[in-house]
């Protein structure tokens, strides 16, 4: 006789970790299945900026970073006190350059006076510095305390099972993982940049750079050129690229040599901090820049994907409207421009 779990998870990112979390505390007995070693993709990766102002951001997504970013402190506050383990999240704020006519109304100008209290090794070159409140969290800590709620919560988190179908059955969903049938109520696809299309893969290559000077920088900093996200151990996070090259995950000196220039020019004493990291991460991408959340045409198989840059700061927001979405809920935001129907022809 097979088990038979409620919802199927395929993904151990943190959106379907989150999902998982969100579902186990309304009563589902959930499996979450990894390819890999759960969250060592993109998750792990991931910068950690929480920009819900970021001007980059698609419109028809404002809505949902803007409610996710809300609720943030609350979901970090549960995922410590369920793993016991602190995640770096951070509330001083965010420092923008930018020129003045590309401000967007959440951003506060700052006169040189006020950002040289703020940050004094911080140099503008020939852009307007803004202010604005946003927060940051350090992704590898948070996707580990996630997975150690997820085993706190009796959540089952399997690795190294990837899954080859998800198949409709008349009255269940049969998932193949490693060979293995299993069954469940309902699935979603969180697979990230393995989800397969319209989802694909988009490169981001990084570094930690060590400094000389403790606290250097108090606020995530955003230029055109790099970005620069502070840690409370004294390490400076510095990115990233966008890459369009598949699957391919390698980490180019030249490419990492860049951005720590580029950071350099901004604090010029960066440019005698030690590299302590580099790596690169692969985000999952769409067409229009949008992530795809709803029901498949496949009966009771869903799909929580392509979250691009966003996903660690859409993954509480995501976890509820999935949640909702799955127990036929009404969803308290509008979702069709996330629909995974717009990609089909």
């Amino acid at each position: 006789m097979f088990k038979t779990w409620d919802i199927i998870i395929a993904g151990a990112g943190i959106i379907g970790v989150s999902l998982a979390l969100e579902l186990r505390q309304r009563g589902a007995d959930v499996l979450v299945l990894e390819r890999g070693e759960p969250g060592r993709e993109s998750s792990s990766a991931a910068a950690g900026m929480l920009a819900a102002a970021d001007p980059e951001t698609p419109p028809a997504l404002r809505p949902l970073v803007l409610q996710s970013a809300r609720i943030f402190p609350e979901f970090v506050r549960r995922i410590e006190n369920l793993s016991g383990m602190s995640v770096d999240f951070r509330q001083h704020g965010s420092i923008a350059l930018l020129a003045e006519s590309e401000a967007p109304p959440a951003h506060r100008k700052l006169t040189p006076e006020e950002l040289r209290r703020l940050e004094t090794s911080l140099q503008p070159q020939n852009y307007s510095a803004f202010f604005l409140q946003e927060d940051s969290v350090d992704p590898e800590l948070l996707m580990q305390a996630a997975l150690k709620a997820a085993q706190k919560a009796q959540v089952d988190v399997r690795s190294h099972a990837a899954v080859e179908q998800m198949q409709s059955r008349a009255s269940h969903v049969e998932v193949v993982a490693g060979g293995e049938p299993l069954r469940a109520r309902q699935a979603v696809n969180c697979c990230g940049a393995w989800s397969g299309s319209p989802v694909k893969p988009r490169k981001g290559q990084m570094l930690y750079l060590q400094p000389q000077t403790d606290r250097l920088l108090t606020h995530v900093f955003r230029a055109p050129e790099v970005y620069l996200v502070p840690r409370s151990s004294g390490k400076i996070l510095v990115g990233a690229t966008v890459e369009d090259v598949g699957f391919n995950k390698t980490v180019e000196p030249q490419t990492i040599h860049h951005l720590h220039q580029a950071a350099a020019k901004f604090i010029p004493e960066l440019a005698s901090a030690n590299m302590v990291a580099s790596w690169s991460g692969l985000r999952p991408g769409t067409p229009d820049d949008l992530p795809v959340l709803g029901k498949t045409a496949s009966s009771g198989i869903f799909i929580a994907s392509g979250h691009f840059r966003n996903g660690i700061l859409l993954a509480p927001i995501t976890a509820k409207l999935m949640a909702d979405l799955l127990e036929e809920k009404t969803v308290p935001l509008d979702l069709s421009a996330f629909h995974p129907a717009r990609f089909i022809a």
